[in-house]
């Protein structure tokens, strides 16, 4: 897959409103009830099948959001990720490398509702998949409290 996702981006917002759709931007959250379309890696236009099946299913707009890997991102996600104590240096370097990526599109979600479901198609890089990876770690890190402290209570 393309390591910037621009282009496919643009590509889609041209063929959804070909075909007379109109896009609302939002995000779809997890905690919605959703169906993930499985595409696969053979086939890259899948997100066009997708869009067509959106046209037969006779929705009027999808749903479209994307990421874009902002440098400030990255610089708060090392900082947070060098104040852990138990990160291995592999994942920090990871970090730091992220930084080639700043100004890319590393996302971009497709949906549309039907029948109080919503259908999303998803197109992720790797890298934007390590950034998410690496945020989790952080958030995860951020929520335990170590006491070092080797006072005894009496």
């Amino acid at each position: 897959m393309e390591q910037d996702l621009h282009n496919l981006k643009d590509d889609m917002i041209a063929f959804i409103e070909g075909h007379g759709m109109r896009r609302f931007r939002g995000y779809i959250k997890d905690d919605m009830p959703s169906v993930l379309w499985s595409a696969t890696e053979d086939h890259a236009d899948a997100w066009k099948d997708f869009v067509e099946l959106a046209k037969a299913s006779g929705v009027h707009f999808m749903v479209m959001s994307h990421e874009e890997l902002v440098s400030e991102d990255v610089d708060f996600l090392i900082e947070r990720l060098e104040g852990t104590d138990y990160l291995s240096e592999e994942d920090l370097e990871e970090a730091r490398w992220l930084r080639n990526f700043a100004g890319k599109v590393g996302k971009i979600q497709l949906g549309f509702p039907c029948q109080g479901v919503m259908f999303l198609y998803e197109a992720t890089t790797d890298w934007f998949e390590n950034y998410e990876r690496l945020e989790s770690i952080a958030d995860d890190f951020d929520g335990i409290l170590i006491d070092d402290s080797d006072q005894d209570e009496d």
